[in-house]
């Protein structure tokens, strides 16, 4: 697939999910990336952290691929960088905020040096093959998130990135009503939108608002104040600093990568009236009413701040009559880990706040008055939702053509849509996947390490040593060991049924060796079926003499 005179989109991450955006617009025979993201495991992906996106459509044809353009510094549009971008050899283009980021997930990986990475002013433009860039800013949870005004031959995009409208914004200043208009006054062809919130009736509300629910919150609390939210939300992290005077309160900041954050962004000139932060043992030895904490962890990642406070491994000790609020929303497939460390905390008597009792938190992501708005302003001839589940898209495309939006198409990772010209149309189907990142090794999310790894998570495992001699006569006594087969108390009556098992199928004997290891590793687990009802993944080893 090479583009011809033609404006094409592919989308390899992050239409039909929430998360790993990777876009790709195509004509003249080129490629452009917009953004490499990540996003993380879930149970099914047993002792794996991060998924990856598969980019073999585009590795095998880097030669036509010009750069990779980055919208914000979200992990979900930037995080993959570390890990794929040195395989693509082609620049990468940020602005400064995100470009800090970038460039100290280069440094942790060893890859300084290895990646070009290009500055872009804010608001600045450039010319990358056939396509023409200018960064567009808009509010977001994050500084410095940009939609990309992208001019083709065969027409003008308007790529969102994830937005939603701030009159009142803690940092930065997006892109307004008028700026946005005058953006739909060149004549846009397609808006590639965010999909997040399509169903939120209202809009997503103001971080000016945010601050008057968390000053009232605090400044109502008796004893130590912790504040759990996303380390990459530095707009709410600025706020946090501002409720802290607003209450006459030190803060104490816990998480690395909230020290990154605030590093990262007061390098680049924002956060820069943030309050001078306290140590752990300084924030322990002041009197109670005087000090915030804000920490990570609210999703209920197990090794971040929170958890690790809430469980008492931490220098930070929360008690009877402190608070807790997490400012920031559940993500939906967290809300058993969130509910142990809120059980954990309970059990301490530690009062806790979420965005269901106060106004202590608000989205990053358009509600449809904003949608609607974005409409009117752009005033697209076709409307490309992204970011979103399918049914957050089929929605959007709904909503967008009940707008007046003339057309609309429902993609997913994978279609091959031609926007231009006679757009648009799926024309075909390439091949996307994930990768999951085990330890320091890239493999295919469903390859062969996952699926055994599965099969021992679910079924455990039985391993079986047996001794032959040279006439396949047993030797001494079959020796077996169990992981996570479920024979409790009767492990031993187990072992010993199924050495016999073993024993007697070796005695019948199979002809070579590889089918007598075969029968063997039958008899075993039929005897682990019967006891349990499992078939646990049954390791054989003969041992000759």
């Amino acid at each position: 697939m090479k583009p011809g005179k033609e404006l094409l989109f592919l989308a390899l991450g992050g239409s039909g999910e929430i998360g790993m955006n990777v876009n790709l617009y195509g004509c003249d025979g080129k490629w452009i990336m917009v953004d490499l993201g990540m996003t993380f495991a879930d149970p099914a992906y047993p002792g794996i952290d991060i998924i990856l996106p598969d980019l073999e459509f585009i590795e095998e044809r880097r030669k036509d691929l010009l750069g990779v353009v980055l919208t914000h510094g979200h992990e979900d549009h930037i995080g993959a960088i570390p890990y794929l971008a040195a395989d693509l050899g082609v620049p990468l283009y940020a602005t400064p905020f995100t470009a800090g980021l970038i460039a100290g997930k280069l440094e942790e990986e060893g890859l300084t040096g290895e990646v070009e990475l290009k500055l872009i002013d804010i608001g600045g433009t450039m010319q990358i093959g056939p396509f023409g860039f200018r960064f567009v800013p808009l509010a977001h949870s994050i500084p410095e998130g940009n939609a990309l005004l992208i001019d083709t031959p065969y027409g003008k995009v308007f790529h969102t990135g994830d937005w939603k409208l701030d009159e009142f914004p803690q940092i930065g200043d997006p892109a307004d009503a008028e700026a946005l208009t005058k953006v739909g006054d060149e004549g846009i062809l397609a808006l590639v939108c965010d999909s997040t919130n399509v169903f939120q009736e209202e809009a997503s509300g103001s971080e000016a608002e945010v601050r008057e629910g968390l000053d009232r919150v605090v400044a109502e609390a008796e004893g130590r104040v912790l504040v759990t939210t996303f380390a990459s939300n530095a707009a709410r992290v600025a706020t946090l600093g501002q409720v802290a005077r607003d209450t006459g309160r030190r803060v104490c900041v816990a998480g690395r990568s909230l020290d990154r954050i605030l590093r990262v962004a007061q390098s680049v000139g924002y956060l820069t009236d943030f309050p001078e932060t306290v140590d752990f043992e300084t924030a322990m030895q002041l009197p109670r009413r005087d000090v915030m904490i804000i920490a990570t962890g609210g999703q209920g990642e197990s090794r971040a701040a929170l958890a690790r406070i809430a469980f008492d491994q931490h220098k930070l000790k929360l008690s009877e009559g402190d608070l807790v609020v997490f400012s920031s929303k559940q993500i939906p497939g967290n809300e058993i880990a969130i509910g142990r460390i809120q059980n954990e905390l309970a059990n301490r008597r530690v009062r806790m706040i979420t965005d269901r009792q106060a106004n202590v938190h608000v989205s990053g992501h358009p509600g449809r008055p904003e949608l609607a708005a974005m409409y009117r302003w752009i005033r697209p001839e076709i409307i490309v939702p992204v970011h979103g589940e399918a049914r957050h898209l089929h929605e959007h495309a709904r909503f967008a053509m009940s707008q007046g939006v003339a057309r609309a198409i429902v993609q997913q990772d994978g279609d091959l849509v031609r926007l231009a010209p006679e757009g648009p149309q799926i024309i075909g189907r390439e091949r996307v996947g994930r990768l999951i990142l085990d330890g320091d090794v890239i493999l295919g999310a469903d390859g062969p390490t996952m699926n055994e790894r599965r099969k021992l998570s679910f079924q455990g495992i039985v391993s079986v040593a047996i001794a032959l001699d040279d006439r396949d006569r047993v030797v001494g006594d079959v020796q077996i060991s169990l992981q996570g087969v479920p024979v409790e108390e009767d492990r031993a009556a187990f072992l010993e049924e199924a050495c016999d098992a073993a024993a007697e199928a070796a005695r019948k004997g199979a002809g070579n060796e590889d089918k007598l290891r075969e029968a063997i590793r039958l008899a075993v687990r039929r005897c682990a079926t019967d006891w349990t009802g499992k078939k646990p993944v049954v390791d054989v080893l003969i041992v000759r003499l």
